[in-house]
């Protein structure tokens, strides 16, 4: 029993900190999670329909399905990764994953696909990928937090990239059920790293966050009244909420329903852009580059965000990339489609990456880190519903209207939305900070 013990406080001593190394183990997992992405299966859903019979809108409503029963579980999920850290859930969740991937491999009705794809989805998305990889990156990092949380936002979109182009090659040379299976060996074996690695805090294994000998508390501009215009002169201890007291502010609210906004332009437009390009004329492949493109160029800017946020108010930058985004949108109603429009698609992924990761961030700015997975368990429905609901209204809104124009005049009017939204935010009172209880 002891040498158990032992084998389970083991960890191992790296030249680097330590957080460095729960972030790349984190990547694998979202690498595994991304197989059942919304935007990889929008990338590939030519591949299966052609193969099965099966329509667009029947794809759609999966994604949906399975979105939504994520966003369902993640207030538990928020819990569990406060109280139990990642070592006890993603090694779980890569594992049934993979069996999932395996399901999808052989499905040959569609009662086997949803089965198969909508539990992948739900487990993989708050697990590998969202709520409990956001908690672990919080509690490691403090003043490099937005750093490492940009960081973090870049696995998603670059495994889901990586896995539209390792499906679509996979699926020339054998078929993308193949593809399935490949992933599927993958996300079980990566089952034994996950466990070995993930630890939950710092202060665990006997570290500082940012691997500092004393905690930092330089913290960015609060957009507060009182706040200073340096955040070197901003000394201060980070805030401490529970889930209960930070849903009972305007502040977590206002957030909430600007995320809403955002992620549910991002779901309808992510999945409807390829077969947008190819309607208007482009080939399938030009097509998948332009999503891929789109992805990758949305990666690389979150950690520019991410370092802003470092010393700056993430809602001023959050601000900035809705602006930015809901601007080139606009373009997509001046061309109809052919390459200006798929220079727009690219334009349009790269102003969005920093929408992935601004909203966490200022969230770990208003609310601290104790209960960061509670109070980010508790937005996740709203974000989840809003993603999922995604390839659904845009499926919808395609066959009602006959066209993309009524899309993309949606899309515009709910980034106007969200950017009001986030204007009116402000932090929320210091009198109201409840210190959170341990949840060690």
């Amino acid at each position: 029993m002891s040498a158990f013990r032992a084998f389970l406080a083991w960890t191992p001593r790296t030249p680097i900190f330590y957080g460095w190394i729960v972030l790349a183990v984190g990547a694998l997992g979202t690498y595994v999670a991304t197989g059942a992405a919304q935007i990889t299966l929008g990338g590939v859903q030519s591949l299966i329909t052609d193969d099965t019979g099966w329509d667009r809108q029947t794809l759609a409503f999966a994604v949906t399905l399975g979105t939504w029963l994520g966003g369902a579980i993640t207030p538990f999920v928020g819990r569990m990764a406060d109280r139990h850290g990642p070592r006890g859930l993603m090694p779980i969740a890569a594992f049934i994953t993979g069996l999932c991937f395996f399901g999808l491999a052989g499905a040959r009705a569609i009662w086997q696909f949803y089965a198969s794809y909508i539990i992948a989805r739900a487990i993989a998305n708050p697990i590998l990928v969202g709520v409990v990889p956001r908690t672990v990156t919080v509690n490691f990092f403090q003043r490099r937090r937005g750093f490492a949380l940009g960081l973090s936002s870049t696995f998603r979109p670059i495994s889901g990239a990586g896995n539209i182009q390792v499906i679509s090659v996979i699926a020339s040379f054998f078929s993308w059920r193949a593809a399935y299976r490949y992933l599927g060996a993958f996300s079980v074996l990566l089952v034994i790293p996950l466990f070995l690695l993930m630890r939950r805090r710092p202060e665990d294994i006997g570290l500082q966050p940012d691997g500092e000998s004393k905690l930092p508390n330089t913290l960015p501009p609060s957009d507060g009244p009182t706040a200073s215009a340096n955040p070197v002169e901003r000394l201060s201890s980070e805030p401490a909420w529970t889930a209960g007291a930070a849903a009972r502010t305007w502040t977590f609210w206002l957030i909430v329903f600007a995320e809403m906004f955002t992620l549910l332009v991002s779901g309808t437009v992510s999945f409807q852009v390829a077969p947008f390009l190819v309607d208007s004329g482009l080939s399938q492949s030009l097509a998948v580059a332009a999503l891929s493109l789109t992805i990758l160029l949305g990666a690389l800017v979150s950690p520019l965000w991410g370092i802003a946020a470092d010393t700056r108010s993430p809602r001023s930058l959050t601000m900035a990339a809705i602006l930015l985004t809901g601007a080139i949108t606009v373009f997509f109603l001046v061309f109809d489609g052919g390459m200006p429009s798929f220079a727009v698609v690219i334009a349009w992924g790269t102003a969005a990456g920093g929408l992935n990761i601004l909203g966490s961030m200022m969230l770990a700015q208003y609310f601290g880190r104790t209960s960061f997975g509670a109070i980010s368990g508790l937005m996740e429905p709203f974000r989840i519903g809003a993603l999922g609901l995604g390839p659904t209204f845009g499926a919808i809104l395609l066959s009602r209207t006959g066209g993309y124009i009524t899309l993309w005049i949606f899309s515009v009017a709910a980034y106007a939305i969200a950017l009001v939204l986030i204007y009116v935010v402000r932090p929320p009172r210091q009198s109201r900070v409840v210190v959170a209880e341990s949840n060690s």
